[in-house]
């Protein structure tokens, strides 16, 4: 009996994968040359396609929030940011219901509550409780796996701590997560450009400017994308680190 309830927690835990790996790996490969406006119309499209056929999919809902929390990171406009951002975070509360001991949707819908409430305010955010949600779900992520995404949930918590505003914000936690991140995986862009400016915000400009230059001067190969944003996202700190060590 025991053995049978072990192997329906588990069932519960890792549902049953109807996306074949060669669907999964194409999606993959067209995710990986999202930067490119046609590879991310059409994985767009054949997310779409593929969920409406099989909408209880937890690869297929994952991987659609993973764009999702892209599309939310580049957009300009904050309305259509905030509507990325939910969009993320309703697609991996599916997701979590489906597979609450997976990590991906868990840690998709804390970047989705995030986008949401940087294009709201963080302030209206907090006004909003989200404060609350967001750390439910990135927190269960951490527990998971923080190593995911180079470290990404434990980027993000360090993060969080820097945009909190004040009394709230706490520089020294957010110093402390993302040095961990950055240590553990050197190649993850994103940790340095966040330390960087969390060490600049804490009045550690010489600091700083070691961690831009570990951004200036990082590989992309780890993930093309990503890397590259982070690397023209960082020219404005870079500059902010330039002016304060004058």
């Amino acid at each position: 009996m025991r053995l049978i309830l072990l192997a329906l927690s588990l069932l519960v835990a890792w549902p049953v994968q109807a996306a074949p790996p060669e669907l999964l790996a194409s999606l993959d490969a067209l995710y990986a040359r999202r930067a490119d406006a046609s590879a991310s119309k059409e994985l767009e499209a054949s997310l779409k396609k593929e969920l409406q056929a099989a909408p209880d999919d937890y690869e297929l809902i994952w991987r659609s929030a993973r764009l999702l929390t892209w599309q939310g990171d580049v957009a300009q406009d904050s309305r259509l940011k905030k509507v990325l951002g939910k969009q993320a975070w309703d697609r991996c509360e599916q997701g979590v219901k489906l597979a609450p001991a997976r990590v991906e949707c868990q840690y998709y819908a804390a970047l989705g509550i995030g986008t949401y409430s940087q294009a709201v305010g963080i302030v209206k955010a907090l006004g909003e409780g989200l404060e609350g949600k967001f750390n439910e779900r990135l927190d269960a992520a951490i527990r998971i796996d923080p190593d995911f995404d180079f470290g990404g949930p434990v980027v993000i918590k360090g993060r969080y701590h820097f945009e909190l505003p004040w009394p709230k914000r706490n520089l020294a936690e957010s110093a402390k997560l993302l040095e961990r991140a950055a240590a553990k995986f050197p190649q993850n862009l994103r940790a340095h450009a966040y330390l960087a400016e969390t060490l600049l915000k804490d009045g550690k400009a010489a600091k700083a400017k070691e961690s831009i230059v570990k951004v200036k001067q990082g590989s992309t190969a780890y993930n093309p994308a990503e890397a590259q944003l982070v690397q023209e996202r960082s020219k404005k700190v870079e500059a902010e680190i330039e002016e304060e060590l004058k």
